[in-house]
């Protein structure tokens, strides 16, 4: 599957300075595909800055995944997001 931006949206707003705004996305991508550099396309142009935290649910699986915006390219506004660390596994064994 392939990003839209209708799936990205700003949860927090940051402080007057810096970053610090966490975001959530939502897809059938895995976190593999969405923390390759420029998978968000937009980033930039939605306000998206270096420091920002993304959660991403794969909403396939149920996992959910936390990401830290590395980069955003000053000329496309693509996004480059760390790799992901769990936050919900999106199993229930009881």
């Amino acid at each position: 599957m392939s990003y839209a931006a209708s799936t990205l949206t700003l949860i927090t707003e940051s402080p007057l300075t810096g970053a610090g705004q966490q975001w959530r996305h939502t897809s059938a991508d895995a976190t593999a595909v969405v923390d390759t550099s420029g998978f968000i396309t937009n980033g930039g142009s939605y306000g998206m800055r270096v420091g920002d935290i993304l959660q991403h649910t794969d909403s396939g699986t149920g996992i959910i995944t936390s990401h830290r915006v590395v980069t955003v390219s000053a000329t496309t506004g693509a996004v480059d997001l760390s790799d992901g660390v769990v936050i919900g596994s999106g199993t229930n064994t009881d």
